[in-house]
């Protein structure tokens, strides 16, 4: 699973990077290609001589000596992961602020390629309150945490902190590129975000949602192996993935018409669209007058519903269902009525769950009668329990 690909190893200021030999070694016994990156702490703990010999590569630690100039930019490109083993507490909160003081940090902020962290620190260091708001901050911007391990630390006493083993990492590896090809030759058609629906040219009908959970289902289904679509109303939002290409849409019909004629394999509808849309739409901005002011509206057209009726053998479509009463009721009856294969039931009775919230609690009901609930847990977690439900479905 490793052979041929090219991992670059980042080593900064902690005691645990005498345990990075053992993983270059493994790595390259698996036929991976390996660079390294040592930040001058860090040579104080291991030996730039051990790690060129085992790597078979130059071991980097600055951007510019008198002879040569690393290109840091390029760094970050060739690798198709970056590892940062052992991550310390000072290098984790250059992370999360874009402090960018070596080549590590230089290579980091310019990497295309997807992060993995092994953090590395004593135990009140790793439970101190700025060091899991680095942790979510860095987690946010897409990289792959490791746990850390329970056991004896440097310091002699004992909890939580210890770097994961070179055997955990090497294992982390070899699973992320066993996922990362799942859906590899697949393509997946994701909406996410609120559409806006035109009163006039400067008012709207709209509702709260982020995108949050759209975006995440786009670049986990990406991180899979699928050619992502994603076709998005207003949120502000990016992706990170180079396996996402990004259709921006304001109205419910635009975002029909963009996903009328998609090609797809999967398709997940996560967008919350307007049901109505106003009849007519002001060419100037309606002026305060009276003391009420009617709206007239039509339905809009239904995407979930015109993808169910036009679905071919082998093509999935999952729907996503808002709903504040009545909610399995609601959910089963439009996973027959839309013809889709999976529906994920949001409720707005559940707290910390739904519109602007960085986590999600869901149900996913299925054709055959099944449903599975998803305990509270981030977008992000959550958009990989939807993949891997569809990669069962799909299998």
């Amino acid at each position: 699973m490793l052979a041929g690909k090219k991992i670059l190893i980042c080593i900064s200021g902690s005691i645990a990077a005498y345990k990075i030999p053992l993983l270059v070694r493994q790595l390259v016994k698996a036929g991976a290609e390996v660079k390294v990156i040592m930040t001058p702490a860090s040579e104080d703990f291991v030996s730039r001589l051990t790690l060129s010999t085992l790597s078979r590569n130059p071991v980097l630690t600055d951007l510019f000596d008198e002879e040569s100039w690393a290109n840091h930019v390029m760094l970050g490109r060739w690798a198709d992961m970056m590892v940062i083993a052992p991550l310390s507490c000072n290098t984790l909160a250059k992370m999360a602020t874009g402090l960018c003081d070596n080549l590590l940090m230089a290579v980091y902020l310019s990497a295309t390629c997807p992060v993995m962290v092994a953090p590395a620190m004593d135990e009140d260091m790793w439970h101190h309150p700025t060091t899991n708001q680095n942790l979510d901050q860095i987690r946010s911007h897409g990289c792959q945490i490791l746990d850390v391990g329970y056991g004896e630390l440097a310091s002699g006493l004992t909890g939580p902190g210890r770097m994961a083993e070179p055997e955990e990492i090497f294992q982390a590896l070899e699973q992320y590129f066993s996922q990362s090809a799942q859906l590899k030759g697949k393509k997946a058609l994701v909406t996410a975000g609120p559409t806006y629906e035109a009163i006039d040219p400067v008012r709207f009908i709209g509702n709260h949602s982020s995108g949050k959970m759209g975006y995440a289902l786009a670049e986990e289904l990406a991180s899979r192996g699928a050619e992502v679509t994603l076709v998005s109303g207003p949120t502000g939002m990016k992706t990170k993935s180079p396996n996402i290409r990004l259709i921006q849409v304001t109205s419910a019909a635009q975002m029909f018409q963009s996903c009328k004629d998609q090609p797809y394999d999967i398709a997940v509808m996560a967008a919350a669209v307007a049901d109505y849309t106003p009849v007519e739409v002001a060419g100037q901005k309606i002026k305060k007058s009276g003391e009420t002011l009617e709206l007239k509206l039509k339905k809009t057209e239904d995407i979930l519903a015109m993808l169910g009726r036009s679905k071919k053998n082998g093509q999935l479509l999952v729907g996503f269902a808002l709903e504040t009463q009545n909610e399995s009721e609601n959910a089963r009856k439009k996973l027959q009525e839309k013809n889709a294969d999976l529906v994920v039931l949001n409720s707005l009775n559940d707290e910390g769950a739904g519109f602007g919230h960085d986590t999600n609690k869901v149900t996913l009901f299925y054709k055959d009668g099944k449903q599975q609930e998803l305990a509270l847990q981030s977008k992000s977690s959550v958009a990989k329990a939807i993949v891997n439900a569809i990669i069962d479905l799909k299998s």
